[in-house]
């Protein structure tokens, strides 16, 4: 086997697994930083804004609503269903080609910073593991030792804590699926009126809990197809968390009274101690890395010890450490940002220009006219009225340019949130105001008197004076 294999060799299996085939358990050490400060603040926000989002209310609605079961959408105060499905897929396909661009620019900066993964496990589970059992070395400590008052007590307590922040996990995820409104019924009414919901409520619970109590690092590295679609997306520009192998080789351990010659890497392995996927960084990119940037922080504190400059291992591009290259624009960040420009621009004139309501009028075919009592005259129009938002309607409608009365051939048109109205209704004029046999008529809609849709239609009739 060649050098270069050699070096490779780290790659042909993941750091969770053992040569036999076993779970090897991950204890990483609580790093601390500015990069870990800055994720703290910045994950508390994004904590904050799932525990209050689901209990805002516009409109007498949910701020945002994802009931995936019943088709029902609000995307801060805008309400979408089965009828904007379109709109739905110009989106999904904006967001696909923006993950594209973003990886190839900046890397999994998602998955250390904004993942929900990474941010309950690192920023809410770990934390509190750390205050009860303390750092990895208590922790390992604690795990092999015998089961006593001390151990239960302590396992006992976080376990608790687990569970308890699993469920309340669960509740708000609920409350994004179903609404607040219907989550506080299935919390305060009795069980056996919402079956459906306290199954659904501690399914969630538990799947959360084994997540971040057992799976943990997990999911990253097995389930997540993400860090495998790095290996395509990224290129040698990407920006990532790497080690600056051209300023830190060879490594060597630093003494006080050598003079030392070696790189700026003293070897004191800090930087694995702290991964919460038990990599190490120095071997380069590696589809376990989620950017989480301990290791920048553990490293940069090492340097500041050894009074060596911070960013050994920093975020940058394979180029830009090899090569010294600045950040520069490639022909496929370039093409990715045209294309997801396009498709945002489209995305965003179909929001502007989408109306609560869709109106079809249009001549009933195959009829022409109808005389009626004291010389007037009818059409008849078949109707169409989606109601896009999620309360009841009410349309009415009128004729803008003639004195004309309208006649709803049966029910009134009042609508179910996001229902539809299919009908007739019949344009009754005086004979006296028609002037041509083909008269250009302007109808507008009205919702609670205000106008929201005006249709250009024709009206047929007949002269008397021809």
């Amino acid at each position: 086997m060649d050098n270069q294999s050699q070096k490779e060799q780290f790659r042909d299996s993941i750091s969770t697994v053992s040569e036999q085939g076993k779970r090897l358990w991950i204890y990483p050490k609580q790093p601390s930083g500015r990069y870990y400060n800055a994720r703290t603040i910045f994950s508390w926000f994004l904590i904050a804004f799932l525990a209050i989002t689901p209990f805002i209310r516009v409109n007498g609605h949910p701020l945002v609503l994802l009931n995936i079961l019943e088709r029902k959408f609000i995307i801060f105060g805008l309400a979408f269903g089965p009828h904007d499905f379109y709109i739905f897929v110009l989106g999904f396909i904006a967001v696909i080609v923006f993950i594209f661009l973003f990886t190839a620019i900046y890397g999994r900066v998602f998955c250390g910073w904004a993942c929900p993964q990474t941010v309950f496990m690192e920023m809410v589970f770990r934390k509190i593991e750390y205050l009860i059992e303390g750092d990895a070395k208590q922790q390992r400590a604690l795990n092999e030792q015998q089961w006593d008052s001390e151990k239960i007590m302590k396992k006992g307590a976080k376990y608790v804590i687990f569970y308890a922040l699993s469920f309340i996990v669960a509740n708000l995820l609920l409350a994004f699926i179903i609404g607040s409104d219907a989550l506080i019924k299935i919390i305060t009414e009795p069980v056996s009126m919402h079956v459906t919901g306290f199954v659904a409520i501690n399914v969630f619970s538990g799947i959360f809990y084994f997540i971040f109590a057992f799976f943990r690092e997990q999911a990253c590295v097995i389930v997540c197809p993400y860090g495998r679609l790095q290996g395509v997306l990224l290129d040698q520009n990407s920006l990532v968390v790497a080690y600056d192998y051209v300023r830190g080789e060879p490594r060597g351990k630093m003494k006080r009274t050598e003079n030392r010659s070696a790189g700026d890497c003293i070897d004191c392995n800090l930087c694995v101690d702290v991964c919460p996927t038990g990599i190490d960084i120095r071997n380069g990119i590696q589809l376990e890395c989620v950017n989480c940037t301990a290791c920048i922080d553990a490293c940069d504190n090492v340097m500041d010890k050894i009074s060596k400059p911070r960013g050994l291992i920093r975020y940058d591009s394979l180029n830009g450490i090899a090569e010294q290259k600045r950040f520069r624009l490639t022909p496929r960040i370039i093409s990715y940002s045209v294309v997801l420009a396009a498709i945002l621009s489209i995305f965003t004139y179909l929001l502007v220009t989408r109306s609560d309501f869709n109106l079809t009028i249009l001549r009933t075919p195959g009829m022409l006219y109808q005389d009626q009592p004291n010389d007037k005259i009818s059409n008849i129009y078949n109707l169409n009225v989606v109601n896009k938002t999620f309360n009841t309607a009410a349309i009415d409608f009128r004729v803008k340019n003639l004195p004309a009365e309208i006649k709803i051939l049966g029910d009134s048109v009042k609508l179910q949130p996001q229902g539809v109205y299919e009908g007739r209704f019949m344009i009754v004029l005086d004979r006296k105001k028609l002037t041509s046999l083909n008269t250009p008529l302007y109808i507008s809609a009205l919702q609670n008197g205000k106008e929201i849709a005006v249709f250009k239609t024709s009206f047929l009739t007949h002269l008397n004076n021809q």
